[in-house]
């Protein structure tokens, strides 16, 4: 026990802030479900439909910034300061391109969601959503890609406080602009939309301006000469990111596909569902922000090539994790009820049916929790040895061939609705953790990740 003192002192110092910054973004989504929750539900249900839309494209274009994580962190370790700013900026370049590229899919968002099953309310809900969210797309991408940047070198305090910021700025915009205070035009989800869009232009400033005044980063010169491609580099950083990419699309696609086939069944129940996802999201993002602290401590075990430093610092990820999920399921099990009502409005008369249904689901929470925090660290470990595309097969097969099919099976032909999707996401999620788990293993035993090259 004692030699991994060290490792949980070092994660927790690396991984807090990184919490921290997930949580404080979490919160400023809570912030528009809460407050858009007590404009409408029938609005919180376009809500739901329009962030699911948003976050699949965020997600696959998210994997350049993610990757450069772990190649960041095995650059420093080897003290290779031009290969930092190679592969920071030419993922820059990517997350910024691909954000651009997709933004009309947004702007054009309702007839694909009505083509979906979306009733015609929530879908044109959505797209006025989208139409003006969907210019985020490329900040937020940037913003992954300079998270990754400072995290690596172990600057996760800024990345905290520059998305703290961002919360009450959201909340006090979404107050005047959603619901029409202190003089602002009543504009409803556009409103919570301006509001997100004001506040991700805000973070980038902010983690622009630090990145280029911390004399830490000074030598790697990350904006000179910005426009100057690195074709090499580029495609380094292509080769590991799209796999990630796809990686996050077939997980979340997971709990989108769940949003799409919840609305099927009906409004009331996509409201219920969404705020539960929600609040899983918000304990999920402790464990985001220990494999991200994961794939910074592997990556750096990787360039020192030191093996037993591996395994002892991906041990104190696992026990932190575990100890931190048994909390998450107790708060969903006593909780339930009292957290799904803090985001309706209680003179509604749904409110007591959509309560009803949200807290039930959080029950079927509390069983992939484990799975769920055991997946997101699994893929941690294996993008800190830079091995990310058998990881896209393994996450394709466990949410797409057994996830949503059995999440389908189980709601629709066998009758039991929305706790049938529920346990499908249970069924994808066990899959994914367990392989993905095998895998990392398995490598490390063998001696693979800490090799010049990988190829398992």
């Amino acid at each position: 026990m004692v030699r991994y003192l060290p490792h949980i002192a070092a994660t927790l110092s690396l991984g807090l802030p990184l919490i921290g910054s997930h949580l404080a973004r979490m919160s400023i989504g809570v912030a528009d479900t809460v407050m858009v929750g007590w404009y409408g539900v029938e609005t919180l249900a376009g809500l739901v439909i329009a962030t699911s839309f948003f976050h699949i494209l965020f997600f696959l274009g998210m994997g350049f910034g993610t990757a450069v994580l772990g190649l960041i962190a095995t650059a420093i370790a080897r003290g290779d300061d031009i290969e930092v700013r190679r592969s920071a900026r030419m993922a820059l370049w990517l997350s910024l391109g691909f954000g651009l590229a997709v933004t009309p899919l947004m702007w054009f968002s309702d007839p694909v969601l009505r083509a979906l099953g979306q009733t015609p309310a929530v879908a044109a809900h959505a797209q006025d959503y989208l139409r003006i969210a969907g210019w985020g797309l490329p900040v937020v991408l940037a913003q992954v890609t300079l998270n990754s940047y400072l995290a690596a070198m172990e600057r996760t305090q800024v990345v905290m406080w520059v998305t703290l910021v961002g919360l009450p700025l959201n909340v006090a915009l979404n107050g005047m602009l959603i619901f029409g205070t202190l003089g602002a035009p009543e504009l409803g989800v556009r409103g919570a939309a301006i509001a997100s869009l004001t506040v991700q232009v805000v973070q980038l400033g902010l983690l622009v301006a630090y990145a280029r005044w911390l004399p830490a980063t000074r030598k790697y010169r990350l904006f000179q000469r910005f426009w100057k491609p690195d074709p090499v580099a580029m495609r380094q950083v292509f080769r590991l990111g799209w796999p990630i990419g796809l990686t996050m699309v077939a997980e979340g696609g997971l709990f989108v596909g769940s949003n799409v086939m919840m609305g099927w069944i009906g409004t009331q129940q996509l409201a219920a569902h969404g705020i539960a996802l929600q609040i899983c999201s918000i304990t999920f993002m402790v464990h985001l922000g220990l494999s991200n602290a994961a794939t910074v401590r592997v990556g750096q075990a990787k360039g020192r090539g030191d093996d037993a430093w591996m395994r002892d610092a991906a041990i104190t990820v696992i026990g932190l994790s575990l100890a931190f999920a048994g909390l998450a399921i107790a708060l969903y099990l006593i909780a339930g009820e009292g957290l799904v009502r803090l985001y309706l409005d209680p003179a509604d008369p749904r409110g007591p049916a959509i309560v009803a249904l949200g807290a039930a689901l959080l029950v079927y929470a509390a069983l992939f929790q484990l799975a769920d925090a055991f997946q997101v660290i699994a893929l941690g470990f294996l993008r800190g040895v830079h091995d990310t595309r058998v990881p896209m097969w393994i996450a394709g097969f466990s949410y797409w061939l057994v996830g949503i099919p059995v999440a389908w099976g189980l709601a629709f032909p066998l009758g039991h609705g929305p706790a049938g999707l529920w346990l499908g996401l249970c069924v994808g999620l066990t899959v994914a953790s367990a392989l993905l788990m095998a895998r990392f293993w398995r490598g490390h035993a063998r001696g693979v990740w800490t090799r010049p090259a990988v190829a398992v």
